[in-house]
This record gives C-alpha cells, sequence and structure tokens, in this order.
C-alpha cells in the first residue's frame, strides 16, 4: 500500500510539473509570436535617439556660417544638431554649426572666426572650422590650443562655388568628407571626454504642463537693425519653421525651408570695441532666458563658469533642463532687443 502511494505521489508531482512546463512555453510562445507585444519590447529594447549617437565618442565639428543676407541661401543646416546664432559687427549674426557623425557633401557659405564663438566651440569640445579670423580671435586660437581648420591655410579643404555669381566672400564651401580627411592628417585627437552640452530625452517633452508654461506659435527675435530671427509653430510636425529678415531660412540644396525641435534663447550683453564695429560678448556669466519646444515656453536660467565650461541651462526651480529629440538652435540675442512670443499677453522683452 506505501509503495503504490508512493509510485501515485510520484505521478501527481511529474504531472504537475509537466503542466507547469507547459504553461512557461506556452507564455513564452505567446508573448514572442504576439505582434503588438514584440513590437512593444523591441521598442524599449532599441529606442534610441535620433539626433545624436549618445554612445558615440567622436569630437563634433563646428562650422562658422555666413549669414550676410548676400550670402544667402545657406547649404547643410539641417545635418547640425546644435546651431548658435550671435550677433557680429555691423549688425550682421553669424551662425555656427554643430556637425556630429555626419557626412554632409555641402556646408556653408563659410565665414571668419571671432573670438566669442571659441567659447561655444569649446564648450563642446569641437573642432572649429572657419575661413579667416579676426586678430582677437587668431590670437586666441593660439593661445588656448583651440583645434581648428583655417581656409587660408588649408585650401584643398575648402572651394568657391563660383557659379553662385556672388562676391567672393560669399563662395566658400566644404564638406565632411574634406574635413575629417584633414583633421586626420593634423593628428587632431578624434575622440571627447566631454559630455553633450544638452541632456536629450527619448520620450517627448511637452511643457504646457511646466510652471510659468507660455504658449509659443510665433516667436520674433530681433538682432538689430539688419537681422531678425523668427518661428512659426507647425503642430503637423512639431517643429518650428525658421525665417530671417521676414524670409524663409532654405537649405540652397534641398530647398526645403530649415526648422528647429528645440530653440533656446538668451540675451546676453554685447558691445563694440573697435572702429571697425567688432563685437565682445558678456557671456561668462549667468542670466535668464526662454526653452521653446512643441508649441510652448517656459522661462529659464543659464550660467557659464569659463570660456571652455560648458553652459548651464535650468528650470526655474534649479533643475537642468532636458530638451527633445531634435535639433536645437541656441539664439544668443543682444540684451535689451525686442524679443516677441506669442501667446503671452503682453511683448516679452530680453532685459
Amino acid at each position: 500500500m506505501a509503495k503504490r502511494r508512493r509510485r501515485k505521489s510520484k505521478k501527481k508531482i511529474l504531472f504537475i510539473l509537466l503542466v507547469f512546463i507547459i504553461l512557461i512555453g506556452g507564455g513564452a510562445y505567446f508573448l514572442l509570436n504576439n505582434k503588438e507585444v514584440k513590437e512593444q519590447v523591441e521598442k524599449k529594447i532599441v529606442k534610441k535617439l535620433k539626433i545624436v549617437d549618445e554612445n558615440s565618442k567622436t569630437r563634433p565639428y563646428a562650422v562658422m556660417i555666413n549669414n550676410h543676407h548676400k550670402a544667402w541661401p545657406h547649404a547643410g543646416l539641417q545635418d547640425a544638431y546644435i546651431t548658435y546664432e550671435i550677433i557680429a559687427e555691423g549688425g550682421i549674426t553669424r551662425l555656427m554649426a554643430l556637425f556630429k557623425d555626419q557626412d554632409t557633401a555641402k556646408i556653408g557659405s563659410v565665414r571668419s572666426a571671432r573670438p566669442y564663438y571659441l567659447d561655444y566651440a569649446l564648450e563642446n569640445d569641437a573642432i572649429y572650422v572657419h575661413f579667416g579670423w579676426s586678430e582677437d580671435a587668431k590670437s586666441d586660437i593660439s593661445s588656448l590650443g583651440v583645434d581648428n581648420i583655417n581656409g587660408l591655410t588649408a585650401s584643398n579643404v575648402f572651394w568657391r562655388d563660383k557659379s553662385l555669381n556672388k562676391a567672393t566672400e560669399h563662395t566658400a564651401f566644404t564638406n565632411m568628407e574634406k574635413i575629417k580627411e584633414y583633421a586626420k592628417e593634423q593628428g587632431y585627437t578624434r575622440d571627447t571626454n566631454k559630455d553633450l552640452l544638452l541632456n536629450y530625452s527619448v520620450d517627448e517633452i511637452n511643457l504646457n504642463k511646466k510652471e510659468d508654461a507660455k504658449k509659443a506659435d510665433n516667436i520674433y527675435i530681433k538682432y538689430s537693425y539688419y537681422t531678425d530671427t523668427s518661428y512659426e509653430y507647425d503642430p503637423e510636425t512639431k517643429t518650428y519653421k525658421r525665417s530671417m529678415s521676414n524670409t524663409p531660412h532654405k537649405d540652397a540644396i534641398t530647398g526645403e525651408q530649415y526648422t528647429a525641435k528645440n530653440i533656446i534663447i538668451t540675451p546676453i550683453e554685447n558691445y563694440s570695441y573697435d572702429s571697425y564695429g567688432r563685437q565682445k560678448l558678456k557671456n561668462i556669466s549667468e542670466g535668464e532666458g526662454w526653452y521653446i519646444t512643441n508649441g510652448y515656453a517656459v522661462p529659464i536660467t543659464w550660467e557659464k563658469d569659463s570660456r571652455s565650461s560648458q553652459t548651464k541651462y535650468k528650470y526655474k526651480n534649479g533643475k537642468e533642463i532636458k530638451v527633445n529629440d531634435g535639433n536645437t538652435y541656441i539664439q544668443i540675442q543682444p540684451l535689451g532687443e525686442t524679443l516677441t512670443i506669442e501667446g503671452v499677453e503682453d511683448e516679452t522683452e530680453a532685459e
């Protein structure tokens, strides 16, 4: 009797184990073959930033872009993950476009260096690409040891597009293949230990629930009597269409209007220091500004401790901002010029 009971008990245990194995196997089969579940699992595994490869340690390139009206249209800016716009002499702005792990075929037109742009190349540990320089920029590039590619000495990296029928200073172009080859020949360090300037979010950020959030469908940023920049929000693409001086900012190759996913605006004091009207920027300091994305704007603060240190952008509560996965225009506006963000009851002015 005892032996029979033991045999029954063993059979019972084996039966329970068999049922357990079947249930586990069936569940695994369901998970692996259920399309919806499968897609969700795959999304979680492969969800990566599109604007940059977070795992890439290659240094970016910071290219000085000519922004005289007679130099328009530009080429290649759609591939830049960050673009700075800052005032220069004569009321003209220049752009500095950052490219990382790109193979852009035509970039420009390229213009000369100014010293305060070096601060923003340095904070990104970027190799600085320019065509000529002011005396101050030349001195700073040497004293600061900035890895740079200058069209005055690296003529094989640039070409003149004579088909444009423009003044010579508006015709210098380059591409990533030539830039990378020259950097390799010069023995410039190709890897960086510096983190990305901005904290990107893979998941969509919406600012409408943030404290002090303002509706931002249209933005107007005045730089001078000669230059202003504006953005119009497109809710379908969740990006901002970019214009300058009432002219859509379009690419010369594709003909498409440039857009921005993120806009950071920081009014900073500038002043002329020579008879030519060249500028200096009081950017090793702190101040206030705006972060704009997905149709809303929130007030932020900024601080930069040294020429090479990274600018920190924070919400008013002191927490560092996160930006959406997409390209960013950093608008460094002259202090005191008009800044309008539609949706705000009265005009917001840079202070």
